[in-house]
């Protein structure tokens, strides 16, 4: 099993003016301590499961090229972006030009979007549902048709692209890994099933009934399960002197048994660097054989 670092808050304890500093040397220290990929929210606003909506929040894209810039071996993505945020053929640019000054590092974690309030505050439109999940398909349809060879149009429901011309294109192949996040048994697990190379489910989920119902819509869709990177949500606090370290390996060792092979998630107390140290010498080395 691989780790993920997940930063879901930038609020540090040196403010603004050494959130810089702050992040690259989080990242660098998550790339030393072993862990596989990094991602950050793609939210305007703090959500409130993390805390005020007024906390520091930086846009996600410009972020994860910030962090690709201080590593050299990890990951990229948000987690998730949300399909309705940015207009399709512009997101497909973003995910190529992060790849590409990554070295082929970058990801496009995808989402339907739920933040209504965010969107609304900042002008940005915010369909209902079904909607929102008819543009993620066209987003991701649009993306792969524009990390391939078809320069053509594409004409969907929502979108209407005249060329999907984009050079350079992506180092990564066949293309950026795309994950789609959540757990959402009709719609999302069935995307998953149709697009994805991973998904992410939460941990607190019914994890084995939510992978039976994912082996169900891949057989359905003629699609390989074991193909696709099974991913979860997991918030690592390893304690003083990494004293909760054997309890995280027993519960990732029970995840990889159901057949996760990341675990991804906020570290608590990122910002000393030491929980990141304590995992790479405590879990990282533990958790590679599961």
């Amino acid at each position: 099993m691989k780790l993920g670092l997940h930063l879901p808050s930038f609020t540090f304890p040196g403010g603004p003016p050494r959130l810089a500093g702050d992040l690259a040397a989080i990242a660098a220290a998550a790339e030393r301590a072993g862990f596989d990929r990094v991602s950050v929210m793609d939210h305007f606003w703090q959500i409130g499961a993390v805390g005020p909506r007024e906390l520091e929040m930086l846009e996600a894209y410009t972020t994860l090229g910030f962090l690709a810039a201080h590593t050299s071996r990890v990951r990229l993505l948000a987690l998730v972006t949300a399909a309705v945020y940015r207009h399709p053929g512009v997101l497909a640019k973003q995910i190529t030009t992060l790849d590409v000054l990554s070295g082929g590092r970058a990801m496009l974690g995808i989402g339907a979007a739920w933040n209504e309030e965010e969107a609304t505050g900042l002008g940005v439109p915010f369909p209902p549902l079904p909607e929102r999940f008819e543009r993620l398909e066209e987003a991701i349809q649009i993306c792969l048709q524009m990390w391939g060879d078809d320069v053509g149009p594409y004409s969907g429901r929502h979108y209407r692209l005249g060329e999907t011309l984009n050079s350079p294109g992506p180092l990564s192949r066949p293309h950026p890994p795309i994950l789609i996040g959540g757990g959402g048994e009709q719609r999302t697990l069935r995307l998953v099933a149709r697009y994805a190379d991973a998904c992410n489910l939460f941990a607190n989920a019914d994890l084995a009934h939510k992978l039976d119902v994912l082996r169900a819509h891949c057989e359905a869709e003629g699609r390989d399960f074991d193909a696709i990177e099974k991913t979860v949500l997991y918030n690592f606090d390893v304690g003083e002197d990494a004293k909760n370290a054997s309890q995280i390996v027993d519960e990732l060792g029970r995840l990889a048994e159901l057949g996760f092979s990341v675990a991804h998630g906020r570290v608590k107390d990122v910002s000393r660097l030491t929980p990141l140290e304590q995992l790479g010498e405590h879990v990282v080395p533990a958790v590679a054989r599961l």
